[in-house]
């Protein structure tokens, strides 16, 4: 019996595209991918932003720039606060440290002088006494004398207290100048830190904010070139994509042909068929079934 098979095929040239698209498929996926082209990179860092961290850590110009400036006002208050006492004794800060070293000779200048004087005048009092006849040399010399004593030692006594007052009084001017002074300097020195800092620290800004603009501009240029490399090396993938496309489009709507084919006998096939036609004539001459004798010897084999 004659085995008939129908089968569909495509047009001829559909089929060689396909063959086509099949061949160039194996030789692509065949090649391996150097991925290393397009790994994600990691722009340096910029010098800018290397500047701002140097000066940063810089103890004299960066965050510590207001370090030096603290130290004098420390120093400048701490002398203030000596100063805000009595100022009694001799020591540091007392009103005597700030006398004049030369009050102990203006005031022996003065006082000397003044005993001059004394000297002189009580010299005129003896000779006022000589030129009058019987009213000095007695008693009344010695009362003009003593009188005149009494007030030159109280006159001398005021003038000694006076420059010492002076020299006081001056010393605690002084020293109520130096603790102005001193507490001027500290506010002023804390002020200088403060700015020194401010001003470290918007330029550090300033240089990381740049250097950060820098950093990403040369990571868009590093990110364009990798996504370049990456659209290069899929591409023949993806054109290999659209070429498959368009051969399934053609094969889905271009019309196909059928063929028809009836396979060729096997040799068993053959024999079986020549020994049943053999048999056949056989049977009709001698009325006979040429097969009877194998019948017989299977059912005695398998009983």
């Amino acid at each position: 019996m004659a085995i008939t098979e129908t089968r569909t095929l495509p047009a001829q040239f559909i089929e060689d595209l396909g063959r086509d698209y099949g061949k160039q498929i194996s030789a692509l996926t065949s090649l391996p991918m150097d991925t290393s082209k397009f790994a994600p990179t990691v722009a340096a860092q910029d010098p800018l932003q290397t500047a701002a961290y140097t000066q940063a850590t810089d103890a004299t110009t960066g965050l510590g720039a207001y370090q030096p400036f603290l130290t004098k006002a420390t120093t400048a208050a701490d002398a203030a606060t000596a100063l805000t006492g009595t100022g009694a004794g001799t020591g540091a800060g007392s009103i005597a440290s700030y006398m004049s070293p030369y009050q102990s000779d203006v005031m022996s200048t003065a006082l000397a002088e003044f005993d001059k004087q004394a000297a002189i005048r009580q010299q005129s009092i003896s000779d006022a006494a000589l030129g009058v006849p019987g009213a000095y040399g007695g008693g009344r010399e010695g009362v003009l004398q003593s009188e005149y004593q009494s007030t030159s030692d109280k006159n001398r006594a005021a003038l000694q207290a006076g420059l010492l007052q002076q020299g006081f009084q001056q010393a605690s001017q002084a020293r109520q100048q130096d603790l102005a002074n001193q507490r001027g300097i500290a506010t002023l020195q804390s002020t200088l830190g403060g700015g020194a800092q401010h001003l470290a620290q918007q330029q550090i800004s300033g240089l990381g904010t740049l250097g950060g603009a820098q950093q990403a501009q040369s990571q868009a240029v590093l990110d364009a070139q990798r996504q370049a490399a990456q659209t290069a090396a899929y591409e023949p993938y993806q054109r290999l994509g659209t070429y498959g496309a368009g051969v399934a489009s053609l094969i889905s709507g271009y019309p196909s042909g059928q063929q028809t084919m009836t396979p060729s006998a096997s040799p068993l096939q053959t024999a079986l068929g020549v020994g049943t036609g053999l048999a056949g004539i056989y049977g009709g001459i001698t009325g006979k079934n040429p097969f009877a004798p194998i019948g017989t010897a299977f059912k005695g084999m398998f009983g």
